[in-house]
């Protein structure tokens, strides 16, 4: 953990349990289901979620699509909001950039995503990408997620 991710201390308290988060995203987000979408961890300031292999996630090359992988990023950043601001389901991803550092193996991806900062109107968060069993990066996410009606 660096300096700039919320320490767990300081961290919101969670308003949901991992396995309501998980409803609300498998309910309202049909892909979520095909993925194989589920939430590893929660904690804090902090979510691990997994998306399950599956063949049709590779392009050529023998390798995971990236749209997958962006999935993979927002559907973190998606549980931590819902974890910490209960649900709001119209929390929108406002933006998000990601960096491919190496070709991710045919295997679960899981994304570990940290909470910056929770503003008023606005989550920013960063996600690290990794292949199941792996502990070298894949990608480096950073994001945010537009917070509409809170006061």
């Amino acid at each position: 953990m660096n300096d700039r991710t919320q320490h767990p201390a300081t961290a919101p308290a969670l308003k949901l349990a991992a396995a309501e988060v998980e409803r609300l995203i498998r309910a309202g987000l049909p892909l979520a289901e095909r993925a194989g979408f589920a939430i590893e961890r929660l904690e804090p300031g902090r979510a691990v979620v997994r998306l399950q292999y599956q063949p049709w996630m590779l392009r050529p090359g023998g390798t995971l699509a990236g749209p997958v992988l962006m999935t993979a990023a927002d559907s973190a950043m998606y549980a931590l909001v819902l974890a910490h601001l209960g649900p709001e389901l119209l929390a929108v991803t406002a933006d998000m950039n990601l960096h491919f550092l190496r070709k991710p193996k045919p295997a679960d991806v899981l994304a570990e995503a940290h909470l910056l900062k929770l503003g008023r109107k606005l989550a920013v968060m960063r996600v690290e990408l990794r292949s199941a069993g792996e502990d070298t990066l894949v990608a480096h996410v950073t994001g945010s997620y537009a917070l509409p009606g809170r006061t």
